[in-house]
């Protein structure tokens, strides 16, 4: 089973993490692309689990740097917040005029002080000098009065003007101690400067209504009043993130999914994560935010992960990096952006239910199916052309090229019995390949497949309702499918396809899925479009099954659409039930 892309095994069996270093972070790193952080442990199992940690803390040291070169709304608010706060406490303590006592400790300093011994001549200065320091202290009060006026003129004139020199002292300040890197020269630094401007004003208008008595004034700026209003807000606990609160979706597993079909549900969802950044509180997931990233889904092109190109970017970056290509690559389908929205969309459903979200925000925005790439049911003519083609009648050798040409080579391994099983049952290419031995069984004077989980070695369904009994169509037990399963019994095998190797994680027989659809159906001309897949043969069967009249229900509970059951779980089905089965089976008819 191959390993994740960040996980990697050393020669002396220790497992480390392959950290990728985003594009415009790797000045940072002296020009490093990646890192490599040992785990620990030459368990792979053990590798797993602390991989997922090891890159969600590099995912928040990233952001936290990349933050330094994106200064945000909220910064930019609790930037103009501080500053308003700072000189409105400034000017309260500018307010204070020195008492009576003070002053008169300070004139007695300076008599003391004339009376010392002086070099020649420094005397007389030293008490002029101490007198002022008196003169200073007793109308400090009125001279910062002036000075706030003198600002507060200064500052609206140039905020008029939009000119910022008076205040670019305090933006620097902000910047520096915060470590943002922002161009003086740009939009973001002309808006943050402005920003406090209008804080300052504020403040100083504040400041000038307490000297004369009056301590109700508001904010009348709404810029400043909302970002003092978020300043004052009581703090709120830390929202958890988004794949935080992913890593407990994946846990309580709600749906019953297999390992690989969760593992696709995570990438999709760590692709929204890392448009959004992992510091992303969930509970902020909106209609707005996904609208936006169904945006850059749109521009996003087809197996970017795989390509060193976009190594450690971000998908905006990677959008904006295809669009720079001399050959920028093809985006993905439609039906790709769908599987994306519904892993989002699943997992928001789960955080509704737990009060994260007050709504699905994924509802509706799916866009419509891409109907030139739609999978059709075979018609009964291809039908007809598949099942008397060289891999069910005799072709010429073992390989997938040769079994397309004719020939008195038989093939009767897993290649000739899956698609057959699939024709006359709609179960799926998996579900067929790992049957055992045991799975297929007489009950009732019918003969079954159970299609389940139990048994040994890492059988799965794709969900919990797939799990159920199928009778074995007439044609099947005809062309020998029973008797090939006996065989295997006496062979001593436990699987039906012993060749078949099952997985601990990931698709089961994946190369029987691309090879008849990239090589087979291409060569023996049935496959001229997307429109034909293996895969069809199961739509087929849906599709033969709502021509004669078969509610969905019954479908359902044919194909594994149900709801999980007792019965489909352990394979015992009533003698009426499974005759009713067997009739829906045998509806399935080829010429």
């Amino acid at each position: 089973m191959a390993m994740p892309n960040n996980l990697h095994r050393r020669e002396d069996g220790t497992y480390y993490a392959r950290i990728y270093i985003p594009l415009n972070l790797q000045p940072a790193f002296g020009g490093k692309k990646e890192k490599w952080q040992s785990l620990r442990t030459k368990e792979r199992r053990e590798a797993r689990e602390r991989l997922a940690a090891v890159l969600d803390e590099w995912a928040g040291t990233f952001a936290d740097m990349r933050r330094r070169l994106d200064l945000t709304e909220d910064d930019i608010q609790a930037a103009v917040a501080a500053h308003y706060t700072a000189k409105l406490e400034q000017g309260d303590l500018e307010r204070l005029k020195p008492t009576e006592t003070e002053i008169w400790q300070a004139f007695d300093r300076a008599v003391e002080d004339a009376k010392n011994p002086h070099p020649a001549g420094a005397g007389m200065f030293d008490a002029i000098n101490s007198m002022t320091d008196v003169q200073i202290l007793a109308n400090k009060s009125e001279w910062a009065a002036r000075r706030r006026r003198a600002r507060l003129n200064r500052l609206r004139a140039d905020l008029g003007s939009s000119d910022t020199r008076l205040i670019e002292p305090e933006a620097d300040r902000f910047i520096r101690e915060k470590r943002f890197r922002i161009a003086k020269s740009s939009d973001l630094y002309r808006e943050l400067c402005l920003k406090l401007m209008r804080g300052e004003i504020e403040a100083l208008r504040r400041t000038m209504e307490r000297e004369a008595g009056d301590f109700t004034g508001q904010i009348k700026d709404p810029i400043v009043a909302e970002a003092a209003v978020r300043k004052e807000a009581p703090s709120e606990a830390p929202g958890e993130t988004v794949l935080q609160l992913f890593a407990k979706y994946e846990k309580a597993n709600p749906k019953k999914m297999q390992a690989d079909s969760m593992k696709q549900v995570r990438r999709d969802v760590e692709h929204f994560a890392a448009f959004v950044g992992p510091r992303f509180r969930a509970e902020k997931i909106d209609r707005a935010t996904v609208a936006t990233w169904m945006d850059v889904l749109y521009e996003y092109p087809v197996k970017a992960t795989e390509m060193t190109t976009f190594k450690g970017l971000t998908p905006q970056e990677v959008v904006a990096k295809n669009k720079t290509l001399p050959e920028p690559k093809p985006t993905i389908r439609v039906n790709t952006i769908r599987r994306y929205m519904s892993s989002l969309g699943g997992f928001c459903r789960w955080l509704k239910v737990r009060s994260v979200l007050a709504e699905n925000p994924l509802s509706d925005m799916a866009p419509e199916r891409d109907k030139d790439n739609e999978r059709l049911p075979f018609t009964d003519a291809q039908m007809k052309e598949l099942l008397t083609s060289p891999l069910f009648t005799g072709c010429e050798g073992d390989s997938w090229q040769e079994m397309a040409l004719p020939g008195t080579h038989q093939i009767r391994d897993y290649r000739y019995w899956v698609p057959l099983v699939m024709a006359y049952s709609g179960a799926r290419p998996g579900e067929i390949a790992q049957l055992q031995t045991a799975d297929v069984r007489e009950q009732h004077g019918i003969w079954i497949m159970h299609i389940t989980e139990l048994g040994e070695g890492d059988k799965r369904t794709k969900t919990q309702g797939s799990m159920r009994v199928v009778p074995i169509h007439s044609e099947l037990i005809k062309l020998g499918f029973v008797e090939h399963c006996k065989a295997m019994v006496e062979a001593g095998h436990k699987q039906v396809f012993p060749e078949v190797e099952i997985p601990e994680v990931g698709q089961i027989i994946p190369d029987f899925s691309r090879e008849m659809n990239r090589t087979y159906l291409p060569r023996i001309g049935l496959k001229k479009d997307r429109s034909i897949v293996v895969y069809s043969l199961r739509h087929t069967v849906v599709d033969r099954l709502r021509l004669a009249g078969i509610s969905e229900d019954e479908i359902g509970m044919l194909v594994g659409h149900d709801k999980p059951t007792m019965t489909g779980r352990y394979g015992v089905e009533q003698p009426g039930t499974l005759k009713r089965r067997l009739e829906l089976v045998e509806v399935l008819q080829y010429q």
